[in-house]
Order: C-alpha cells, then sequence, then structure tokens
C-alpha cells in the first residue's frame, strides 16, 4: 500500500502519517492486536483525547490499508481488532523504495547526482554494498 502524501517538511514517519495516526501504528507496531478502546487508553494516558478520535483514525487507516480489521462475536459482545498490515520495517522499506522509485523515474540523473553528493554520509557497508552493484552493471553484457 503506497502513501499517497508525503510531508517533505516533517521527519521520520512524520512524513506519511499525521501525530495521531503515527501514534497509533507506532503502538500498534509494539503491542500487536488492540481495540480501538485499547489504543484510547495508551494513548489518554499520555495526552488527554477523545476515543472518537482515537477510533476516526484508525478506521481510516484501515480503510487506507494500513490496519487490518479483525472482528469477533455479535452485537453487544462483538469485538473488533486491528493490527497492522506491515510490520514497522515492512512499511518503512516499501515507503522508502516507492519514494526513491518515484525520484528516478521522474528526475534520473538529478536523483542519482544528489545521492553521489551524499555518499560521505553513508554508512560504510552500505558504500561497499553500491561499489559491488556498480561493479556487476559495468560486467553485464
Amino acid at each position: 500500500m503506497q502513501v499517497k502524501k508525503i510531508n517533505l517538511n516533517e521527519e521520520g514517519l512524520h512524513r506519511f502519517f499525521g501525530t495521531l495516526e503515527t501514534k497509533i501504528m507506532e503502538i500498534l507496531w509494539v503491542k500487536g492486536k488492540l481495540t480501538i478502546k485499547q489504543v484510547h487508553e495508551i494513548i489518554n494516558n499520555e495526552s488527554p483525547i477523545s476515543l472518537n478520535a482515537v477510533m476516526t483514525v484508525m478506521v481510516r487507516l484501515s480503510d487506507k490499508g494500513h490496519l487490518h480489521k479483525d472482528s469477533s462475536g455479535k452485537g453487544r459482545n462483538k469485538v473488533t481488532y486491528f493490527s497492522p498490515t506491515q510490520n514497522r520495517e515492512q512499511f518503512i522499506i516499501e515507503q522508502t523504495k516507492v519514494v526513491t522509485d518515484g525520484l528516478i523515474e521522474d528526475f534520473g540523473s538529478l536523483m542519482v547526482s544528489h545521492l553521489v553528493d551524499n555518499l560521505d554520509k553513508a554508512d560504510p557497508e552500505l558504500i561497499d554494498k553500491l561499489v559491488q552493484k556498480l561493479d556487476e552493471m559495468k560486467n553485464q553484457p
């Protein structure tokens, strides 16, 4: 699932999610499967928030494909649990790939140029991986 809007002025997960969305996702990535009420209690202990606000955002995250709903029981005994459709790492891998692919597709040479300019900030192991990939590409017919 691709995030439709990226906030370039934000940092970390806030580039992909709003403040409450980020809190909810972080809680569910740690805890796994919770009800709206359970998530609300956790957030409400940090700072007061309405149950309705948490419910609205969790339903929207589900509609966007970030959360999975699992209901059991009927009537007053019905309980709905929400869980992330991807773990945190999978989400970040997918979103960074989408962003990178899009930048390369739209601004190829500029993207590569900026990447090269910033290699001094990269992990040495990643630079080694890049060198290996470049060597492989040079040796291809």
